[in-house]
């Protein structure tokens, strides 16, 4: 990693306490805070980072032992930090990931106060008040930079489980050895229930997978890893006419919360096939749809969602040719799509917990945001802050870091920087 920054420690205000008033207060230590708090350092605008974490690492902090970040080596693109290593197409563990975080913040000097929540944010711009667990504060321009993965969400039916079976949020997740003994029932097949689904099967786990709607996609597509077309189309398609990573073209603002594609950077970056999970002996069933006296019920169409599933992604692959022939890169003819009639003998819709001799379920259902402690009417339907490329309606107010921000990779290490960048400039500008 190169950097064009500080290399000092960053500085950690835990024993000072917070100061009275700040000029810009950014909400998380993320990727999305530190990359503002870099950007505000460059502008020369006084700013304080809180994180309610005990260390920096973000949300990759609750990740299991086995994940490796999904993204390749070249998609870190944080401001002042880029990867000149000898393996840009490689992936790196948990560990590593949060060990470059800690690094990056220390490297930028990110005045960051470390286990602080906020907990209400009200007043008016120039002179917002934030209630914090650590005391008040005031502020002038407040960032919210706490991502979109604060509130794991778990279908109400879990309720209706009986109580003897063990019952994880993927976020709680580490590895098999926090489960009982017996068969695993994984619910959801976006990245993290792909990923735990093989972490248990290597454990040598019996393990039943309710299949969503998060689609597949190729590991590597035309000669490069899928991520490098993504880069290409969030930061140039646009200029070419191909505009479906850019939010202006979502078909609705639900859109922003589409999974994301099943691939995983384990074993040196692989996609994941849920057919194949089944080849390899785990049950597959519908989508979850409620619980009775220990009896799960599922949704009976396993066959088309399979189908679809396995085609959900085909659109964004049709606009990566476009951008292929648009510039007219030599590229390879991308592989042909096997076809792959392959169904579990009785799939089903109903599953009896101890019949299966299942003893714990793990909820791979995703998260919602959650800024309940904002004391303004600026969220949407979905809970997402109404805004125009970061700058909310609130003067003063500002959000970076959440999908679909500007982009379809606005959350992510590749461009996250830009859009903490334009922020920045905003806040700088209000002085001005």
């Amino acid at each position: 990693m190169d950097t064009t920054t500080s290399s000092s420690a960053h500085r950690d205000r835990r024993a000072s306490g917070l100061p009275g008033r700040v000029d810009t207060l950014v909400i998380g230590a993320g990727q999305a805070g530190l990359a503002t708090s870099y950007w505000l350092t460059q502008l020369g605008v006084e700013h304080l980072v809180l994180e309610r974490r005990d260390g920096i690492g973000g949300a990759w902090q609750d990740r299991w032992d086995s994940f490796y970040l999904n993204t390749p080596n070249f998609f870190c693109r944080l401001p002042g930090l880029g990867y000149e290593g000898s393996e840009p197409d490689a992936f790196i563990p948990r560990d590593a990931v949060v060990d470059l975080f800690r690094d990056y913040a220390r490297r930028i000097a990110a005045p960051v106060q470390l286990g602080t929540a906020a907990t209400r944010i009200s007043g008016a711009a120039g002179a917002f008040t934030v209630e914090t667990t650590r005391g008040q504060l005031a502020a002038a321009n407040v960032v919210l930079a706490n991502g979109a993965f604060q509130r794991p969400r778990i279908p109400t039916a879990s309720a209706d489980v009986p109580a003897s079976i063990k019952q994880l949020h993927s976020h709680d997740y580490r590895n098999a050895t926090q489960l009982p003994d017996g068969a695993v029932l994984v619910v959801g097949t976006g990245q993290s229930g792909g990923q735990i689904t093989e972490d248990l099967l290597a454990a040598g786990r019996q393990v039943h997978l309710s299949v969503s709607s998060c689609p597949e996609a190729p590991r590597r597509y035309r000669g490069r890893d899928l991520l490098h077309w993504i880069l290409e189309l969030n930061l140039h398609g646009s200029e070419h006419g191909i505009n479906g990573f850019q939010v202006a073209n979502l078909p609705s603002p639900a859109g922003r919360f589409l999974c994301n594609p099943l691939i995983s950077g384990n074993d040196g970056g692989h996609s994941i096939h849920v057919r194949e999970l089944g080849r390899r002996g785990v049950r597959l069933h519908g989508r979850f749809e409620g619980a009775d006296d220990g009896v799960l019920t599922f949704s009976d169409d396993l066959p088309e969602r399979l189908a679809l599933v396995e085609a959900g992604f085909s659109p964004r692959l049709r606009l990566a040719d476009a951008y292929i022939e648009a510039l007219g890169i030599d590229a390879p003819a991308a592989d042909p799509v096997p076809d792959d009639p392959w169904l579990p003998p009785e799939p089903g819709a109903r599953l009896d917990l101890a019949a299966e001799d299942i003893r714990s379920i793990i909820w791979a259902t995703g998260y919602s945001m959650d800024f309940s402690f904002l004391d303004f009417p600026v969220l949407d339907q979905w809970n997402y802050p109404r805004h125009n490329r970061g700058v909310t309606e609130v003067p003063g107010l500002f959000a970076v870091g959440l999908p679909w921000l500007t982009r379809h990779a606005s959350a992510t290490l590749g461009l996250v920087g830009e859009d903490a960048g334009y922020v920045a400039e905003q806040i700088a500008a209000r002085h001005a």
